[in-house]
């Protein structure tokens, strides 16, 4: 068995951004942390260094970000998802939620990069519930609160930027 979830679609363009924010962290932003934290150790007591901890706290930050990034690259296709009506990752969305419509990317904020879109990970609520079905489909998720939210899947084309 195969696990389709587990591509991420990510244009080129959101590729190449990422990719470089990715090199830019990994290279230019590790020395500039190592360089603050050094300076800041130079400083003397590192107990009440206030400087040291900020520097180290976003050292952290940082190393979370790059690991976050290396996991998007690490299994991602470059295009579109193909255009057949299928609700899947990189795909907009236009569905009759609870009686209201909405427009969405399915996917990640990355896809989206500067677009005003709304953004539904593939593992929200609303994402798991109608991944896999089709224009016309009518499905429903569960609420926090435990209610029952009908969807209905009007419109499912590939995103574009």
């Amino acid at each position: 068995m195969t696990d389709t979830t587990a591509a991420t679609w990510l244009t080129q363009e959101a590729y190449d951004r990422l990719k470089e924010e990715l090199t830019h962290l990994e290279s230019v932003g590790r020395k500039e942390i190592a360089d603050r934290i050094a300076a800041a150790r130079d400083e003397g007591d590192l107990k009440e260094n206030g400087g040291y901890h900020a520097a180290r706290e976003e050292q952290a930050k940082q190393e979370a970000r790059i690991r976050e990034l290396q996991a998007k690259l690490r299994n991602v296709q470059i295009g579109t998802p193909p255009d057949d009506g299928v609700v899947e990752p990189g795909m907009v969305v236009t569905a009759v939620v609870a009686g209201d419509e909405m427009t969405f990317l399915l996917g990640s904020r990355e896809i989206a990069g500067t677009a005003e879109i709304d953004v539904f990970s593939p593992t929200s609520p609303l994402g798991a519930a109608i991944q896999g079905h089709k224009v016309g489909d009518s499905t429903s998720y569960e609420a926090p609160n435990g209610r029952q939210i009908p969807v209905e899947i009007t419109a499912a084309s590939p995103f574009v930027g």
